[in-house]
């Protein structure tokens, strides 16, 4: 695992590591391997010396509240080398913070909503980037107002159809929201080619067009599911949203 931050207040104080793994699956993966027999190796350029007390605080998006868990630093790899990435061995000492950590992640594999949010995936496929970026900030704010912190959001993006193909082939999303008419590959033959070439036929596709009549018509008859005219409102994306949510 690596850390993204570093925080010593004195030398006296312990030193705070704050861990962001790319997943739930992530988290267990490295609890089961490594926190649950004692210890973990921590990738880090940050000095730490051995004997340092340090404070992991555990992280990744969906979850609710960070987990953190004390330990002290047992050995030092000041570079990188072929051993692997510079860091720190962290020891953990058997008690109830190991007892919690155990408990926490035991929530985290059981997908409790009180500890894990719902990760709703979304694709992105629109070459105006002022407007891919309105929908995700608008999404994201909607997470604990419309959803009341059930829901949590991540987004891919792409700018013209062929980028989404290649992102489709690769990547597994819960939603599809495409501009109609895009660069290189337009907006219904990316549908068309997601619901028969990747057999892609339960992903909900959000089809968005200032083209009117003709861009709906062409849209639904590709395979999307909704059709939403630009300019479009905020409010129309996020109660589109929790309609598929709920499907």
């Amino acid at each position: 695992m690596a850390d993204g931050e570093d925080k010593r207040r004195d030398g006296r104080e312990s030193v705070t590591l704050f861990v962001e793994y790319e997943g739930a699956d992530d988290l267990v993966g490295d609890f089961t391997e490594n926190l649950s027999t004692g210890g973990t190796f921590v990738a880090t350029t940050r000095p730490l010396p051995t004997g340092t007390k340090v404070q992991l605080v555990l992280s990744f998006p969906g979850l609710l509240e960070p987990i953190a868990i004390e330990g002290v630093v047992r050995w030092v790899r000041t570079t990188e080398s072929d051993e692997g990435e510079a860091g720190a061995g962290i020891e953990f000492e058997a008690g109830p913070g190991r007892d919690a950590l155990a408990a926490i992640v035991t929530r985290v594999q059981n997908r409790d909503p009180k500890t894990v949010s719902r990760l709703f995936k979304v694709l992105v496929v629109e070459d105006n980037r002022h407007v891919a970026e309105l929908i995700e900030e608008g999404l994201r704010g909607s997470s604990r107002r419309d959803f009341n912190g059930g829901v949590q959001f991540t987004f891919r993006n792409a700018e013209d159809g062929r980028s989404a193909m290649e992102i489709l082939r690769r990547e597994t999303f819960d939603a599809l929201i495409i501009d109609v008419y895009l660069p290189v590959m337009d907006g219904p033959r990316v549908i068309y080619q997601a619901r028969t070439e990747l057999g892609l036929d339960t992903l909900p596709i959000i089809a968005v067009s200032a083209g009117g009549d003709a861009a709906r018509k062409s849209a639904l008859a590709a395979g999307a599911n909704i059709f939403l005219d630009k300019p479009m409102r905020l409010r129309q994306v996020i109660d589109t949203i929790q309609r598929l949510l709920v499907a």
